[in-house]
């Protein structure tokens, strides 16, 4: 059958990216099947039946127009926000951290729907703002507070990696917005002078963290068990890895959480250098085909959603492999798609759904609209 002979709605699809989350997510569901010495369960056949959930959840979403997504941008960002102060309020502690509201049959973790509801208010505003008027100090206090204020109740959960995604994904599209630069060098002289300030405010167990980054052979028996682990199942991978099932470190349980923050390392020891590059360049080309919708975006809130979501997906995947290689501190950031867990795959189906929305006006104004 010929591809102009199918329906609009499925050739609208993006097909190669949807092949990609699929072959990102199975890789996913066969590490997590190593993970687990070769069964199924725990933790593969709930992955898998939670990403067919999601994934129809995320065509499902992929038909909401853009318009729809920019008219209620300001309600998606008010309601979340509410969230995030009821987890200050009530919400469920667990591993030192109060980040979810359990509602029974789940656990709500609001700062993963922050994430997203950050960029579509952000690009709503500047939508409306006259291009003269971007850099004007009135104007900047507006999205500044929209990014400042929820990247300040995700901090007293405490969660410095969400925290860090929604500021640096807020500040990339101020700038894309057009932001004059002064503006930038300003913040980041007035960041630098506070550090000693942040520092003292941060909880001792993230200190460490960030101490251990910057000497990692300093405790390897206790704060830096983790990372050193999980240096050492990376590198015994070598190029082409020991072997499917045949991951020492994770197996022998001297890699800690080998399903869900360190589920990178546990691949990388039975898949070598070469899983490794397969997932980056597929996660790669994930950025690139939003990114590519930023650049064709029909307006100006399209455009800054592309970007603002692309940077998300970015931080999601670099923070992760940078943490367990050792390049970053640890911070507790699930690489998406393959670590097991509902709320990273829930936040990048969202994600992508939306992205896919602003695919498919592009498709009908390219290929309808010039009938």
């Amino acid at each position: 059958m010929r591809a102009a002979t199918l329906p609009a709605p499925i050739r609208a699809l993006p097909w190669s990216m949807l092949v990609t989350v699929m072959a990102i997510t199975t890789f996913g569901l066969v590490t997590l099947y190593s993970a687990a010495g070769g069964h199924l369960s725990p933790w593969a056949t709930n992955q898998a039946v939670r990403f067919a959930v999601l994934f129809a959840g995320m065509l499902v979403l992929s038909r909401v127009s853009v318009a729809t997504w920019k008219r209620h941008a300001y309600t998606f960002y008010a309601v979340t926000l509410a969230l995030l102060l009821l987890v200050e309020l009530f919400g469920h502690i667990g591993m030192g951290a109060q980040r979810w509201i359990d509602l029974g049959i789940i656990r709500l973790q609001p700062s993963e729907f922050m994430k997203l509801a950050v960029v579509l208010s952000v690009a709503r505003f500047y939508d409306t703002v006259p291009p003269g008027f971007i850099s004007r100090p009135g104007v900047l206090i507006i999205p500044v507070a929209l990014v400042a204020v929820p990247a300040g109740l995700v901090m007293l959960q405490p969660d410095l990696g969400t925290a860090m995604m929604i500021t640096i994904a807020g500040t990339t599209m101020i700038f894309l917005a057009g932001t004059k630069m002064r503006w930038f060098i300003g913040a980041g002289a007035i960041v630098g002078a506070l550090l000693p300030v942040a520092w003292g405010l941060l909880h001792d167990y993230q200190k460490n963290r960030i101490l251990i980054f910057m000497d990692p052979e300093s405790d390897p028996l206790g704060t830096g068990y983790h990372l050193s682990q999980s240096k050492i199942a990376i590198g015994s991978g070598g190029v082409f890895g020991k072997g499917f099932l045949q991951g020492t470190q994770s197996h022998l349980e001297y890699l800690p959480e080998t399903h869900t923050d360190f589920i990178f390392s546990t691949m990388m020891e039975e898949w070598g250098m070469m899983g490794g590059l397969f997932v980056l360049l597929a996660y790669g080309y994930l950025v690139r085909w939003a990114l590519n919708l930023g650049f064709d975006g029909k307006s100006m809130f399209a455009r800054l959603v592309a970007a603002g979501l692309a940077m998300t997906l970015f931080l999601y995947v670099s923070i992760n492999i940078a943490m367990v290689m050792g390049l970053a501190p640890v911070v507790g950031i699930p690489l998406p798609l393959l670590s097991y867990g509902g709320s990273a795959m829930m936040t990048v189906l969202i994600l992508l759904g939306i992205l896919m929305s602003i695919h498919r006006e592009r498709f009908q104004t390219r290929h309808i609209g010039g009938l």
